[in-house]
């Protein structure tokens, strides 16, 4: 009988937190979907960004311990490259919603391929380093605008059907694609790859005594940051 109170007594927590892991889940969904009836859409959806950003930055901050300073490139990498294949190109929403994210990634591997191989303050410094090398290409590439910025990047329409120039319509899209994208990042961590990035954190060497292959597990996160970073 007291085998089975303390196993009760255990699974207690566990499912308390569960339960006000959903109700915390409910509340921010009806949020984003009461939103705009009480705030202004365009601050909400760059607020959106930002905390996309900030999501994925955690997940090699929070989750693997990776301090980086140039998250803002793959951010700004990702936006310039973007806005400029819809302006110039003519890509529609959804393919450079892709382009931004698959820029992010490439940036974040040639970062990371530097990057993991230090740790603490010389892995900042390294990331730091590249992300200052992008700032300057985004203020002399001719296609970037320089300090003017891209100006007049069109919207599109979503599969060729839905008009993102509507205000309304385009704060939804932008809530559903942040709702994926974080219900991802949950999985993600809550994933054998992800227990195997927090173990990464924890110790190095007990993680690497286990099997894992520790550059390849940070450098992972770090590729799979910086593309949701372009993404954002």
């Amino acid at each position: 009988m007291s085998d089975l109170a303390a196993t009760a007594n255990s699974q207690a927590p566990t499912a308390s937190r569960k339960a006000g892991g959903i109700v915390l889940a409910g509340l921010g969904l009806l949020l984003l979907i009461t939103g705009p009836w009480f705030f202004y859409p365009g601050f909400l959806m760059k607020a959106m960004c930002f905390a996309l950003f900030a999501s994925a930055y955690n997940l090699i901050f929070g989750f693997g311990g990776l301090l980086s300073f140039g998250h803002a490139a793959f951010f700004g990498g990702g936006a310039y490259v973007a806005g400029h294949a819809a302006k110039v190109w003519g890509f529609p929403p959804e393919f450079m919603l892709l382009t931004g994210a698959v820029v992010g990634m490439l940036l974040g591997a040639l970062f990371g391929v530097f990057a993991i191989r230090r740790q603490g303050i010389y892995l900042a410094m390294v990331t730091l380093a590249f992300a200052q090398m992008v700032y300057f290409l985004a203020l002399r590439a001719p296609f970037t605008g320089g300090e003017d910025g891209l100006q007049g990047i069109p919207r599109g329409h979503l599969f060729g059907l839905i008009d993102l120039n509507d205000m309304d319509t385009m704060y939804y899209f932008l809530a559903t694609v942040f709702v994926l994208v974080v219900m991802l990042i949950v999985r993600i961590v809550n994933s054998p790859f992800g227990q195997a990035l927090k173990a990464v954190r924890d110790n190095e060497l007990r993680a690497a005594s286990l099997g894992y292959d520790v550059n390849m597990v940070k450098l992972q996160a770090f590729v799979l940051s910086a593309m949701l970073s372009g993404l954002a």
